[in-house]
């Protein structure tokens, strides 16, 4: 009982913060969440809308992310729009999104997104670190200090995409970062695939969420 009492009042107060986040300030009340634009590409069912617009235009993308323009160096940013329209929070896994690229011979690779940090110190050593002996992205290693990448990352984490419940009747938006290495055509037969998503308190389990980035 105690258990359920303290995962119900975690889940509320993590709705109580992303839900100032994901709503338009006093005096610009809206009804209802705000509607994904119906020419991006979506998945709808069970109350919930899954929107993703993938910046594949060089202009709009250093528009958006200015000096810290992740396409510069090959990685795709995706922004993903969430929409619930249900009386119930709804949980998101945001560590198994993943992007599913599908190739013209049958074959998929399926991709991890990539952390901020690791975009920021990306795009600001293009070429590797300055020193040789550190892998470009240690896994399971303190960060050093890095003044240009910590730059970038200020730039980076606000548009990001990290609240993983999404409020009642409320629209949360940010970005996720995939590294196509360069081949941004590679979006076109691309799919943002989505499968762990519950409702709260209960944690049931609503069907998986794909969404074309291409033309539908």
């Amino acid at each position: 009982m105690m258990r359920t009492v303290t995962l119900l009042f975690a889940a509320l107060l993590a709705c109580a913060v992303v839900f100032a986040q994901a709503n338009p300030p006093a005096g610009d009340s809206t009804a209802h969440p705000a509607q994904p634009a119906a020419s991006l590409p979506q998945d709808r069912h069970e109350g919930l809308t899954v929107a993703a617009d993938s910046y594949v235009d060089v202009a709009r993308a250093k528009n958006k992310f200015g000096k810290a323009n992740p396409m510069s160096i090959g990685i795709l940013p995706v922004e993903v729009t969430l929409r619930n329209e249900t009386s119930q929070p709804i949980h998101i896994n945001l560590e198994t999104i993943q992007l599913t690229v599908h190739f013209e011979s049958g074959r998929h690779q399926d991709l991890d997104w990539i952390p901020v940090g690791e975009v920021a110190d990306a795009v600001a050593h293009p070429h590797g670190p300055s020193d040789p002996h550190p892998r470009r992205f240690p896994i399971g290693l303190p960060s050093t200090s890095d003044h240009k990448a910590d730059k970038l990352v200020e730039i980076l984490k606000p548009l990001a995409l990290d609240a993983d419940i999404v409020p009642p009747l409320a629209t949360i938006h940010g970005f996720l970062f995939f590294d196509l290495n360069g081949n941004m055509s590679l979006a076109e037969n691309a799919s943002l695939y989505m499968p762990d998503v519950t409702t709260l308190p209960a944690n049931k389990p609503l069907m998986f969420f794909e969404v074309r980035l291409g033309k539908q």
